[in-house]
């Protein structure tokens, strides 16, 4: 344990909980007894902030570690993280606009309230809020997978043979998290958000204009990551004929073109399926700024792209790692002097805070307002749906944390692979929703029943190369009929819209009830200051959808 980085760990990480509890006083109203002030954030949120919010929703901490470890390992597909966060923007370009005018005229806090709304089927609106609560706790306890990493590289904790002690900071952190989330709710990330943002612009940075510096240049870089992907494809040219284990490189042969494509496709149109996401977008002032955003948030993208070539410079550095996760903080570590190592471990847990933070609120939030309410309370005030949402974030974190505590990281990742498939199955719902209403609520509900089973069936038949009778090994499988590797969710949702729409055609000849549409076709187009749209919250009277 090197004091000095520890150190400064410590007080960034001390600043940002400071940051986090003064949180509730910033930009507040009155009170933050309603889900629109406490999981919202007010719902006021201009272009700068909500730059800082939604990059820091999207880019995580395990995505800062994530990324970087598969070029490390050698994927041929690894960089499709890149290309994907590109593809999303002018996709949420499109159609957030849209989620965000129908949100605020009718009062939506979450993509199933939408969903009741557009098709008045409350099965429907459960699934796609279990969808999305199933898909959102193995990332946050991925949040957390990212954090252990880093703890575990500068050796807090990893001397004792106590579970209790080894995992106490991991602990520590996250009921500081979860205090300041409860007592500040979407305002505590959105303003830690500057600092952790500003952390990894920085820590980024100077790790490909330094570390580059001290390693004789990229060239030098790329020619001994192409070399030590060689030299082990060499070496181990029968396991990889036999199946055993893949062959690594830098560019995707022509075999994985198609699995590259459809990795970053699929994976960009379930970015904004994931209820965090759109609860960043909602959180807007008006549809102006997710414009403008979606303009903007493509500079963490080249940031990523960058932050993805550390894997590479892990290799050249000599980095050896049991743990393809813990390349980076082991580069910062060895080749960076020890006060500005301490400021990259703080930039990756912070960068789990924020995320985990979202996603929590996020999550609460769907179980408050399509279970709680939907199902259980359905006079509830705002001020009530509020409280059930605070109690609900911290079994949400602490569920997560048990998560990572108790089952093997592996599960966690496993269980993050099928959230991937499983919220991509939501998207007819909620994105083809948007534009119209042609599908019938019945054929989306087999629609995703049929996805998600399918999906979930694929993933399981995945063998880890060199692991016979292991299952969750990968994101791929062979297209049916084909030779041609691609994402497992995107399989799955060619079935689904399959599915629903033969289902619709079959539903509308049979003159079954499809249901109320309580939307109009202005409410998608409305904006701040149009009837509707700016209400006053009363926190202590009931809703009425």
């Amino acid at each position: 344990m090197n004091g000095v980085a520890v150190s400064v760990f410590v007080f960034l990480f001390l600043l940002v909980t400071v940051l986090g509890f003064a949180a509730a006083r910033w930009r507040r109203a009155e009170s933050l007894e309603s889900l629109d002030e406490w999981g919202l954030g007010g719902r006021g949120f201009g272009t700068f902030i909500a730059w800082f919010l939604i990059g820091g929703d999207i880019y995580t901490a395990y995505t800062f570690i994530a990324v970087p470890a598969t070029l490390y390992a050698g994927s041929v597909v690894g960089f499709f993280a890149v290309p994907y966060t590109i593809v999303v923007y002018p996709l949420i370009f499109l159609f957030l606009p849209r989620l965000w005018s129908v949100s605020h005229r009718h009062g939506y806090v979450t993509p199933a309230d939408f969903v009741q709304g557009r098709y008045d089927s409350r099965p429907l609106a459960l699934a796609v809020a279990v969808t999305g609560i199933l898909a959102t706790m193995p990332y946050i306890a991925l949040q957390l997978v990212g954090m252990q990493v880093v703890l575990d590289v500068m050796g807090i904790g990893t001397e004792s043979t106590n579970w209790f002690v080894k995992d106490l900071p991991l602990f520590l952190a996250f009921a500081v998290l979860a205090a300041y989330t409860y007592s500040s709710g979407l305002r505590a990330p959105a303003l830690i958000a500057f600092v952790k943002d500003t952390l990894i612009y920085v820590v980024i940075l100077v790790a490909v204009l330094y570390l580059p510096s001290q390693l004789g240049g990229w060239s030098n870089i790329f020619a001994s990551a192409s070399e030590s992907f060689d030299q082990f494809n060499t070496e181990n040219a029968d396991a990889i004929a036999a199946g055993e284990t893949s062959a690594r490189g830098m560019i995707p042969p022509a075999a994985a073109q198609w699995a590259y494509a459809s990795l970053a496709l699929g994976s960009a149109l379930a970015l904004f399926m994931y209820p965090h996401s759109v609860t960043g977008v909602l959180s807007t002032r008006n549809r102006g700024v997710i414009r403008r955003n979606a303009a903007l948030l493509p500079a963490y993208s080249f940031l990523l792209g960058l932050l993805a070539l550390l894997g590479f410079v892990a290799i050249a550095a000599g980095i050896q790692v049991e743990n393809a996760q813990a390349a980076v903080p082991q580069l910062f570590e060895n080749e960076f002097p020890a006060w500005f190592a301490g400021v990259g471990f703080a930039a990756i847990v912070i960068g789990a805070l924020v995320p985990a933070a979202i996603m929590s609120i996020a999550a609460a939030n769907l179980w408050t307002r399509n279970i709680y309410r939907a199902f259980i309370n359905p006079s509830a005030t705002h001020a009530e749906e509020a409280r059930q949402s605070k109690i609900v974030s911290l079994f949400v974190k602490f569920g997560a944390l048990a998560f990572v505590l108790f089952l093997p990281n592996k599960f966690a990742i496993n269980l993050q692979l099928l959230g991937g498939v499983w919220i991509l199955q939501t998207l007819p719902a909620i994105l083809v929703g948007l534009y119209t209403r042609w599908f019938h609520r019945t054929a989306l509900l087999v629609g995703w029943a049929v996805g998600m089973a399918y999906g979930t069936w694929l993933a399981y038949g995945v063998e880890v190369p060199g692991d016979p009778g292991s299952h969750f090994g990968g994101p791929l499988v062979f297209f049916p009929g084909t030779e041609t590797k691609v994402y497992i969710a995107a399989v799955a949702l060619l079935l689904n819209l399959l599915v629903t729409t033969v289902l619709t055609v079959v539903f509308r000849a049979m003159e079954l009830d499809e249901g109320a549409d309580q939307t109009r076709r202005d409410d998608y187009t409305a904006d701040i200051g149009d009837a509707g749209v700016a209400e006053e919250l009363d926190p202590h009277e009931p809703i009425h959808a």
